[in-house]
């Protein structure tokens, strides 16, 4: 089966760019189109409706560019929205979970921690899967301030060394051998966290998981692209430089309002 068309994928700002390398490697022939909501991050604080709205809006613009799937590079649009968008439009969605399964079911300890913004810890998705695992503790914290660092192109600073050492320490007292990374931008403060955690805790992210289930859909559903490989399509609606940045200066980017 072949499908030329580009696979989009949309995050609330520049973390789900992780979700597109992890596509992008593993699916290099593959045309993609990447939309970074940056002027309405972070998505975690907002209410759910305004999580569903706010998805359907970057939907829209990615089906009107002509995508085969979508993925939703998100956590919190994952667990707040995914399901109105399979129930409104006639796309294939991929979404991306904390990977709770995993931490859960190799923890030695039985006792893992996650790390996530506030409206993926309150998603009732997340709930769900969380009560699966009565058997391990988990212990749950907020991100508060992560992504908007992040998104203001404040990687390494003090302040991001300082948020993160609170975060993590009471974790790593409650001894934890799991470490989940429950939102696409967190994959991109893995140094600073290695530098922060003993070595024994392990960290689990999404990214590659998602790549494969990509990989799967479009060979189950959808179809592999066979047409000449084009450069890959990065839009976003506010700071422009700090995607380029997190991209290495690789690829350009296009500012627009959408």
């Amino acid at each position: 089966m072949t499908n030329n068309n580009p696979i989009g994928v949309f995050d609330s700002g520049i973390g789900g760019t992780s979700i597109w390398n992890a596509i992008h490697d593993l699916l290099p022939n593959e045309n993609t189109i990447y939309l970074a909501d940056s002027k309405n991050a972070p998505y975690g604080q907002r209410t759910k409706e305004e999580i569903v709205a706010l998805s359907k809006k970057n939907v829209d613009f990615l089906i009107a560019n002509n995508c085969k799937l979508i993925v939703v590079a998100c956590n919190t649009a994952t667990t707040n929205a995914i399901q109105e968008l399979r129930a409104e439009y006639d796309i294939p969605f991929i979404g991306i979970e904390p990977a709770i399964k995993p931490a859960a079911n190799n923890s030695k300890t039985q006792i893992i921690g996650i790390l996530a913004t506030k409206g993926t810890l309150n998603s009732e998705l997340f709930n769900k899967t969380a009560e699966m695992f009565q058997h391990t503790t988990i212990i749950e914290q907020v991100g508060h301030g992560l992504v908007q660092l992040i998104e203001d192109g404040n990687l390494n600073s003090p302040e991001m060394t300082q948020l993160l050492e609170s975060y993590l320490r009471p974790m790593i007292d409650a001894n934890i051998d799991y470490l989940v990374l429950g939102c696409s931008h967190y994959p991109y403060l893995i140094p600073q966290i290695k530098q922060i955690l003993p070595e024994h805790i392990q960290i689990i992210d999404s990214g590659e998981a998602v790549a494969r289930q990509t990989q799967n859909v479009l060979r189950e559903k959808v179809g592999f692209s066979e047409a000449e490989k084009k450069a890959p399509v990065f839009y976003v609606n506010s700071n422009p430089a700090v995607l380029k940045s997190i991209l290495n200066d690789k690829y350009d980017v296009i500012e627009k309002d959408f």
